[in-house]
């Protein structure tokens, strides 16, 4: 079972067969994590009702920018971890950083574009690593670590600040 909280509310996870009672042991069970990420969830959107979407121009410009930046910074992450990789496709999505297809095919956000670039280096190599483990197991944290050793630091980064940035698509 998988709690996700993200700007569009509270999303549980479970298998199919899995009772209403425990879903509800579950999601009491972690509740104080529900709570402190809502409210980091809601901060962020009391910070963002001042700061407008991005225009449909800004957002155009963005990504332009992102198609340009990202593919190089790919290159030249996967020469040092000796990993090829298939196509690399710029997006727009609410939840997601970047992702890794078993096709090899990587994909990244644009609003990339609006943090710091050593944080953009750490999705980049986080999803480059998924070349050589397809998992979240220790041996590619590993990975990740041996040439990104800042990787938590801008992770935690993206962690803390990532759902006001979010909040900048175009509604």
């Amino acid at each position: 079972m998988a709690i996700q909280v993200s700007p569009e509310g509270v999303f549980v996870r479970v298998p199919k067969k899995t009772t209403d009672a425990e879903v509800k042991r579950f999601v009491e069970s972690h509740r104080a994590w529900l709570e402190k990420h809502l409210a980091k969830q809601e901060k962020a959107r009391a910070a963002m009702e001042e700061i407008a979407p991005l225009s449909a121009e800004e957002f155009r410009a963005l990504a332009d920018k992102a198609l340009r930046y990202i593919p190089e910074r790919t290159a030249y992450w996967a020469k040092i971890m000796g990993v090829s990789y298939g196509r690399i496709t710029i997006r727009s999505q609410r939840t997601k950083w970047g992702s890794c297809s078993a096709k090899k095919n990587l994909n990244f956000n644009c609003l990339l574009m609006l943090a710091p670039p050593e944080a953009i280096d750490s999705v980049i190599v986080h999803e480059l690593a998924h070349l050589k483990e397809m998992n979240h197991s220790p041996r590619f944290y590993a990975a990740v670590k041996a040439v990104f050793p800042e990787y938590d630091k801008w992770n935690g980064w993206l962690k803390e600040n990532g759902a006001a940035i979010m909040l900048r698509l175009p509604r």
